[in-house]
């Protein structure tokens, strides 16, 4: 794909998010995502067939993202400063109001579609688990037996508390500051 038709699907895409964030997957329009990416319904159309490969383009397009912001630093290093680092970069880059919203409309859309909300655990989570367990493999001083295990609870304890905290106004309810959550996983970890 040239880098202008890229930057033409890049701008339908981020046309997309607020209309999709705003009124659902059931109710978003294309004829009003190509009119908030300021694009033709021809140009929408002839880089997405359907509402559903648009969906489907948005969730590959925020799932690169968001993983890249979290996962592009190697993981080099002593493990407890490696594991503080990546752990606040989890915790910053997840806490996006947007992208919890975009995460809140997968998980509904999940019962009808669970290929979308797959699709997004294809491009985040299971490479994520798979770059954090090979990392821990690298580190025997660890002591880990199961790296993938550690690994989910790592990656899981972290997204449970963003997801808890935000999106189930838990922060009332159950509040966890993210620095201590942090200090004491690693510390689950490395000692």
């Amino acid at each position: 794909m040239s880098t202008t038709r890229n930057k033409k699907a890049e701008q339908i895409l981020k046309g997309a998010m607020p209309e999709f964030l705003e009124h659902g997957y059931a109710t978003t329009r294309m004829d009003q995502v190509a009119k908030t990416a300021g694009v033709s319904k021809q140009t929408l159309y002839s880089y997405f067939e359907d509402k559903e490969g648009l969906f489907t383009a948005l969730i590959e397009y925020v799932a690169r993202q968001k993983f890249r912001l979290v996962w592009s630093k190697p993981l080099t290093g002593e493990p407890r400063q490696v594991l503080t680092q990546l752990a606040k970069r989890i915790v910053t880059e997840i806490n996006d109001p947007d992208y919890l919203c975009f995460v809140r409309l997968i998980i509904a859309e999940s019962g009808k579609h669970p290929e979308l909300s797959q699709l997004f655990l294809e491009n985040v989570a299971q490479p994520a688990i798979a770059i954090f367990k090979a990392y821990l493999r690298e580190h025997p001083e660890l002591k880990i037996k199961e790296p993938e295990v550690v690994a989910h609870i790592f990656v899981g304890t972290l997204i449970h508390n963003i997801l808890t905290q935000n999106m189930l106004s838990g922060h009332t309810i159950i509040p966890m500051e993210p620095e201590r959550l942090i200090n004491n996983l690693v510390d689950l970890i490395v000692n």
